[in-house]
């Protein structure tokens, strides 16, 4: 990172104070015209670029969102707060100025930062003093041209904030929101809560995505063995989302596994483990399937290669075959066309009619040609068919 990024991200003076739990995440749905948060005219010069990329910004407090914080500047009023309170607000594509401006606001790493604002990271989760920084991939099933889309989500989890950059459509967490908001037992466990919230809906995504593949192996499954020539290209393509979605799997296992082994750290609330728990499982149960499917397009592959080689022998085997009845053809016609050439020679020269020419005036000379001329022919035939060439 340049340093004038360095020295923006670091600007902020306010000091980290531990949570309670784990940090968490937070919801962003796509922007839309009628949620888009536009800056008030007294709202102050340096909040108008970051409100242009919010899809939502709002205070909870003991799980009940504040009426008074409708945009950032009411957000960022409202904090720090009383204790329970925490903010909650949802980034869609901003730029790098836009997201510089919330890290200096929240005192955000500036590695994390950078990760942010690159994007195209791994699933991860990596801690940064009192911020938790958690990095998602996202997948849908796109069912017009059966192929699996796939989103990331960023997410910086302090003491009392929840940020979540987000750089693709999918997916949309705005439902999210609205889930933890009709839940405020479950919103007053605070960071952790919306953290299990956003997990679980990823995680959830991922069925669609698994039965749209599961579909999509069964069909290539049945044009390898119709002898589909196209079915080689589309194993490599759905081979590739394959792996492009392990890779979106795998990384989560772990993060799961982290979040876990802070249980007791951060003294974690008993239901909300169970909550997180199930989360690792389901997401356990979808790298295992996603795995499996790996292994299956790698068999079928596989298979269809010697399929392609049977088919290839099959048709080597009946091109051999016709080339070999071609030639018997060939040597049929070869012998009966030297036979009949024998009598058409002989039958040339004693046609030249020439007046000094020997057997013209032989009485015998008639009788003789045409007995030279069977037996020619007669001895042709004998050695054509004791070749089996007739």
């Amino acid at each position: 990172m340049s340093d004038w990024r360095v020295r923006a991200v670091r600007a902020s003076k306010r000091p980290f104070i531990r949570p309670a739990t784990p940090a968490t995440c937070d919801s962003v749905n796509q922007p839309a015209p009628e949620q888009s948060m536009d800056p008030r005219p007294d709202q102050p010069a340096e909040h108008v670029s970051l409100e242009r990329s919010v899809v939502d910004a709002g205070v909870y407090r003991d799980g009940h969102r504040l009426p008074s914080a409708t945009n950032l500047a009411d957000v960022y009023r409202e904090l720090p707060g009383k204790p329970g309170t925490m903010a909650w607000i949802g980034l869609y594509r901003p730029a790098e100025a836009q997201l510089l401006e919330a890290a200096e606001r929240f005192n955000l790493h500036e590695l994390a930062v950078e990760d942010a604002i690159v994007a195209h990271q791994r699933p991860k989760l990596e801690r940064y003093g009192d911020t938790l920084f958690v990095v998602l991939r996202a997948a849908r099933y796109l069912d017009d041209v059966e192929e699996v889309d796939f989103g990331e989500i960023h997410l910086f989890v302090g003491p009392d904030f929840v940020l979540t950059v987000r750089h693709s459509q999918a997916p949309d967490l705005s439902a999210v929101r609205r889930r933890l908001e009709a839940d405020p037992e479950l919103l007053a466990l605070g960071p952790e809560a919306v953290l299990y919230a956003v997990l679980d809906a990823v995680v959830d995504g991922y069925a669609p995505v698994i039965a749209g593949l599961q579909h999509d192996i069964d069909e290539i499954e049945t044009e390898v063995f119709g002898g589909d020539p196209q079915v080689s290209r589309r194993i490599y393509e759905l081979s590739r989302e394959v792996i492009e979605f392990q890779r979106a799997t795998r990384p989560l296992l772990e993060i799961m596994r982290s979040l876990e082994a802070g249980f007791e750290k951060y003294g974690t609330d008993e239901e909300l483990r169970r909550y997180l728990r199930d989360v690792a499982d389901h997401a356990t149960y979808a790298a295992e399937r996603v795995d499996g499917f790996r292994q299956m397009l790698q068999n079928i592959l596989t298979v269809n290669a010697t399929l392609v080689s049977q088919r290839q022998n099959e048709e080597m085997k009946q091109l051999a075959e016709a080339g070999h009845v071609q030639n018997d053809e060939i040597k049929k016609i070869s012998s009966w066309a030297a036979i009949l050439f024998a009598p058409t020679l002989i039958g040339t020269v004693y046609g030249m009619n020439f007046t000094t020419m020997p057997e013209l005036k032989w009485a015998f000379g008639y009788p003789f040609a045409i007995a030279l001329m069977a037996l020619v022919c007669t001895s042709l035939y004998l050695i054509f068919k004791r070749r089996n060439w007739l």
